[in-house]
C-alpha cells in the first residue's frame, strides 16, 4: 500500500475523553491484522500517557480549548500526534527519577509517562514551545502494511 489513511480528532481537554481517544486510536490500528494484541495495548498506554499530559498542560495553563489527535496509518507504521496548547515543557528539564524497579521509585507517585511512551513505542518525538507541545508516537507494523483481507475480523481490544 503506497498511500496513507489519516484521521483527526479534536476533543475537550478533560479526563473523561481519554477513553474515547484510546478507543479510536486502537480501533484504527486494528485495521492491520498482523499487529498483535500486546502491541495494540502498548500503543493504547502510550497514547493515554501523552493525552493525559496534554490535558494536564491545559489545566496548568488555564486553557479551555481542545487538544488535537492525528492518527496516520501507512504501509509500515502507525503514527499518533497529540497536540496541546499549554505553556510547553522541555523533556531535558524533567526530573530524572529512579528506574521503575528501584525501590526508591516508590517515593514518587507520578513521572512514568515519558518513560512509558519511550519503551512502548518504536519512536517518539516531542516538539514543545511556550505555545504548546506536540508528541509524536510511532509503532512500526510487522506486516509492512494495512492490507487486511476483505471481511477480515481483527482482534478487538477493549478498554
Amino acid at each position: 500500500m503506497s498511500s496513507s489513511t489519516c484521521f483527526d480528532l479534536e476533543v475537550p481537554a478533560r479526563p473523561e475523553y481519554l477513553s474515547l481517544i484510546r478507543s479510536l486510536v486502537v480501533e484504527a490500528a486494528t485495521t492491520d491484522p498482523s499487529l498483535t494484541r500486546e502491541r495494540l495495548e502498548d500503543l493504547k498506554v502510550a497514547v493515554s500517557e501523552a493525552a493525559t499530559n496534554a490535558i494536564e498542560a491545559h489545566v496548568r495553563a488555564c486553557r479551555d480549548d481542545s487538544i488535537q489527535i492525528r492518527c496516520t496509518l501507512t504501509s509500515d507504521r502507525i503514527e499518533v500526534r497529540i497536540t496541546d496548547h499549554g505553556s510547553g515543557f522541555y523533556p531535558d528539564q524533567v526530573e530524572i527519577l529512579p528506574e521503575p524497579d528501584d525501590p526508591a521509585r516508590l517515593d514518587y507517585e507520578r513521572g512514568l509517562g515519558l518513560y512509558l511512551m519511550r519503551v512502548l513505542t518504536d519512536d517518539i518525538g516531542i516538539h514543545s514551545s511556550p505555545d504548546g507541545t506536540e508528541v509524536r508516537l510511532v509503532v512500526r507494523l510487522p506486516s509492512g502494511g494495512f492490507e487486511a483481507e476483505p471481511g477480515a475480523d481483527p482482534a478487538a481490544v477493549t478498554e
